[in-house]
């Protein structure tokens, strides 16, 4: 992989920000790529890299995009006869260009470790902290009280913390028994959490739900809080308490992860949106809006093109294609 790219991925990763690594592992002549080839795409649809033409970058687009948003690596087979190169585990997609040749590409999502925030510091706080570091979240305690003694797996702890200073989409459980709670679910809604657990009673947070809608917090994002935290499975002591919440928690992160594979128009809570597509109008070909570099305005709509070929073919006869176009869609 060429330096730059190598220096590219290390600084997104500090800075916690998503991307995809695009390796080419086999290609069949005349495909112009090498094995080896690679492209770093970023979670806004910037595509940096070589990895072949037009057509293949916008499927490579496409399917990075899809990658970083259900954190999940896809090995990607581009020919002009897709059929015959289907196997297990390969995702076959058309080339619909001339230029012919067949090309597999590896496409592996770096998204950020997600945080684990604790607001209190309770046995089933400390529990569910270790279980968070062994399941490599990085752990969060906010509360006066905590200190690394209590919470030696933690990589902070703070006395107190500000809205804006919560990592967004952290899974967050509130377990302060009845202090400082509606303080501490007020900071967690304002920062969008993936997941948001409190350990009360139902009782308890009807109360603290009527203090928070005076406050202004959205009665939406309150119905989105887990009460009580944990998923139903008999917990009684601490551990098994932590467990349960660790449980829901990682309920909720497939569910949404799925959800966002099964639909391109449901956001995933704890990872970047799907991608919007388009149908190219004249191959054929899905293409990512996000960082399209061929489109065309024609009939008070845009198309979007896999290639300057088909744009080029596009304009020389719009009426020609805006049906295909339309019957697609633009998203």
């Amino acid at each position: 992989m060429r330096p730059e790219l190598l220096a590219m991925a290390s600084a997104l990763a500090a800075r916690e920000k998503a991307f995809a690594l695009v390796t080419v592992v086999r290609r069949e002549p005349p495909s112009s790529v090498r094995v080896g080839d690679a492209a770093l795409v970023t979670n806004d649809g910037t595509f940096h890299g070589w990895v072949g033409g037009g057509c293949t970058q916008s499927t490579v687009l496409r399917e990075a995009l899809r990658a970083i948003a259900d954190g999940a690596p896809r090995l990607l087979s581009l020919s002009p006869d897709p059929a015959s190169e289907r196997r297990p585990g390969v995702v076959a997609f058309p080339i619909a260009c001339a230029s012919g040749g067949t090309v597999d590409l590896y496409v592996e999502p770096v998204v950020p470790v997600p945080w684990l925030v604790l607001f209190g510091t309770s046995p089933a706080a400390r529990a569910l902290a270790r279980i968070g570091h062994a399941m490599a979240y990085r752990v969060c305690v906010v509360d006066p009280d905590a200190d690394e003694t209590a919470f030696p797996h933690a990589e902070r702890a703070l006395a107190a913390i500000a809205p804006d200073g919560l990592p967004k989409g952290a899974y967050v459980l509130v377990a302060t028994m009845s202090e400082r709670d509606a303080d501490a679910i007020d900071a967690a809604v304002q920062a969008a959490p993936a997941y948001l657990g409190v350990i009360a009673s139902r009782t308890r947070f009807a109360e603290l739900r009527e203090t928070l809608i005076r406050r202004g917090v959205s009665p939406a994002a309150l119905h989105q809080v887990a009460v009580p935290a944990g998923l139903d499975i008999g917990a009684r002591t601490p551990e098994e308490i932590a467990l349960s919440i660790m449980a829901q928690m990682v309920e909720r992160r497939r569910r949404s992860s799925a959800d966002a594979g099964r639909d391109a128009s449901v956001p995933e809570v704890s990872a970047p949106e799907q991608p919007r597509e388009a149908i190219d109008p004249v191959c054929g070909m899905m293409v990512a809006v996000a960082g399209a570099r061929h489109t065309a305005d024609a009939g008070g709509r845009r198309y979007y093109f896999c290639c300057a070929g088909c744009r080029t073919t596009f304009l020389a006869d719009p009426s020609r294609y805006r049906s295909a176009g339309a019957a697609a869609g633009a998203p």
